[in-house]
């Protein structure tokens, strides 16, 4: 049994009976994670890094949907890397997962150059006056850039993925421009796009984007996914991708 701290809670993941613990003071993953781990592909075999696993949410779920042999979160917050593993302890996960507590910005560092095939990352949305920063530090980490910037996550996730590996992201499309520049500048080539929308009559909220290192300049914009048919009530698609 796993020895929870103050404030914290165990959840369901839906997936091969895996549970993770969150502390919903500090921050509790949402349903952008949940989609990248749907939109990202890992070919059996591949080794995987999370810049900024979180509570390492993307790894538990990759290892549950995909045949990867290794996967690893990287992770500036110990309080958030703490419950990471044992997320990944009460799971029995500890072969096949890492949380390394580290900064994005010196991931270079951290790890060997071009050492992983893929890299997966839900990195913070917000820049400047963007959103309301929480008063609450641990929460305004994940959702403001202040520990590091659209540039650092895109610059060390370049330096360590191997040629052709792929590069999958979740973020706003209001910085779409910002995006594809930046994973340019850093030879990561867009590959695959796909706009999420609440409704079908709302604008696009989300945006998942795979790009590959050194890819030649071609990309593939999927059909849009919806998040729900009516208010309560998710697309199948949806159900799917969580595993209902």
């Amino acid at each position: 049994m796993c020895n929870l701290k103050d404030n914290e809670r165990i959840d369901e993941l839906h997936r091969n009976g895996y549970q993770i613990i969150q502390d919903p003071e500090r921050f509790c993953f949402g349903m952008d994670a949940v989609l990248l781990s749907g939109f990202a592909k890992v070919k059996e075999g591949e080794t995987v890094l999370d810049i900024g696993t979180g509570t390492g949410i993307i790894p538990i779920l990759l290892q549950a949907k995909t045949e990867g042999r290794h996967y690893t979160g990287l992770e500036i917050q110990e309080a958030s890397a703490d419950m990471a593993r044992r997320s990944v302890a009460m799971n029995g996960l500890e072969d096949q997962i890492d949380i390394i507590t580290g900064d994005i910005k010196e991931a270079g560092t951290i790890f060997s150059a071009a050492s992983f095939d893929v890299i997966t990352t839900n990195p913070p949305y917000m820049i400047g006056n963007h959103g309301l920063k929480s008063q609450d530090e641990p929460k305004a980490i994940a959702r403001h850039e202040i520990c590091c910037t659209l540039k650092d996550v895109v610059r060390e996730g370049s330096r360590l993925l191997k040629p052709g590996g792929r590069f999958y992201m979740v973020h706003r499309p209001f910085r779409l421009v910002e995006i594809f520049h930046e994973l340019t500048e850093y030879k990561l080539e867009p590959k695959r796009m796909q706009l999420v929308y609440p409704y079908i009559d709302q604008e696009p909220n989300m945006v998942l984007i795979e790009a590959c290192r050194g890819g030649r300049s071609r990309i593939t914009v999927e059909k849009p996914l919806i998040v729900y048919r009516e208010k309560g009530k998710y697309t199948d698609e949806i159900y799917d991708i969580y595993g209902y």
